[in-house]
């Protein structure tokens, strides 16, 4: 892993046994099975369906729905397309978990331009600060919101932080659109990501941010006001957005913003963290709705979270098969696994959570 040199590089304790015995348990199961890592069928296919799915979606919302009914049911489905081309095809390209082709993986997590966001800038935030610091506050940017939210017992907490159980559930919808049109530009002029820095694109990495930018208002305006008013153009892409939004948002929280997970703080003294990596991964984070074929194909494995932070260069589509394994071992070395047995059931605990976090006096 590299590090941008203003960076703090926080240290976690040596005691790599935990993971040492993980990775060859796993490593033994795909030898035994003879399963593929990386480059799985399943995951070509569900590319080819997720990639028609948006496309199929955007050409009948933009040139042949006649009736405001139809536009709604068909800019709900775009969002619906856009999330899960996030959840699936861009996030295991992005993690190099596609496939054994660099290029592949690159082309893959390129798929994020077409639905408004920067590969670039979702590497630093999320596979570098989201990974390597989850649930450390000051240092995981996923977890701040800034005044908006108080989603730690470390994060200042603010008046109007005790409704937030109440209005933020609406918000994560536009969150996603100010990351579309807002953020990732000014992240680009600051050079950071929340309290961040990290190295501005340069040369092709700036290219493929502009041009991505450009394909992604070019399909999401462009083309659309050719044949619709500013304001229907406006009402659509809002309803696909939030639909977006709400939906990458509260699948991300089901994880990590809730009661089961921990949130721990550097020491003063070493300024390093006391359990070592792989522990600390699986500790600050909870599974959801494990048994269910169905959530786990939407999501893009993202509800065996636990595994994907521990194997995050494994292909989504093994986690199912795996997880058992990471459950034993944790078992084995006394680590907490956490899991909610439905996704319903983790929502629940993210309301909980944010309730909490908005109380005076608030603890984890």
């Amino acid at each position: 892993m590299c590090y941008y040199p203003h960076q703090i590089s926080i240290k976690f304790a040596n005691d790599n046994a935990f993971q040492l015995e993980l990775r060859r348990r796993v490593d033994e199961f795909f030898r035994a099975t003879g399963r593929r890592q990386r480059d799985c069928w399943q995951m070509y296919v569900k590319t080819a369906i997720l990639l028609a799915g948006f496309a199929v979606s955007y050409v009948l919302l933009v040139f042949a729905a006649s009736t405001w009914w139809q536009g709604l049911l068909l800019a709900i489905l775009l969002g619906l397309s856009a999330a899960g081309i996030g959840f699936n095809i861009q996030h295991d390209g992005g993690h190099q978990a596609y496939s054994n082709h660099p290029w592949v993986n690159k082309l893959m997590a390129m798929t994020l331009e077409l639905i408004g966001g920067s590969s670039y800038l979702w590497r630093w935030k999320h596979v570098v600060f989201h990974h390597t610091y989850v649930n450390i506050t000051g240092h995981d940017t996923d977890i701040d919101l800034g005044i908006l939210a108080r989603l730690t017992p470390h994060q200042r907490r603010l008046a109007y932080h005790r409704w937030q159980h109440v209005y933020l559930w609406p918000l994560y919808g536009l969150l996603a659109i100010k990351w579309q049109l807002v953020d990732d530009f000014r992240e680009l002029i600051s050079g950071r990501i929340s309290t961040q820095p990290f190295p501005r694109p340069n040369g092709w990495e700036l290219a493929i941010f502009v041009a991505g930018k450009a394909v992604f208002f070019t399909v999401a305006f462009g083309i659309p006001l050719l044949f619709h008013s500013v304001g229907v153009v406006l009402f659509y892409y809002g309803v696909a957005g939030l639909v977006a939004g709400i939906v990458l948002s509260v699948v991300f929280q089901a994880a990590h913003c809730v009661e089961e997970a921990e949130f721990p703080l550097p020491r003063e003294d070493t300024g390093g963290i006391e359990r070592a990596w792989a522990i600390h991964q699986a500790e600050t984070t909870v599974d959801f709705a494990r048994r269910s074929r169905v959530v786990a194909w939407l999501v893009g494995g993202l509800n065996f979270q636990i595994e994907h932070h521990l194997f995050p260069r494994i292909s989504h589509v093994n986690y199912p098969a795996i997880s058992r394994l990471v459950e034993e071992a944790c078992r084995d070395f006394g680590i907490k696994y956490a899991e909610h047995r439905s996704f319903r059931a983790g929502l629940a605990s993210h309301l909980r959570w944010l309730r909490r976090m908005g109380m005076p006096n608030a603890a984890g």
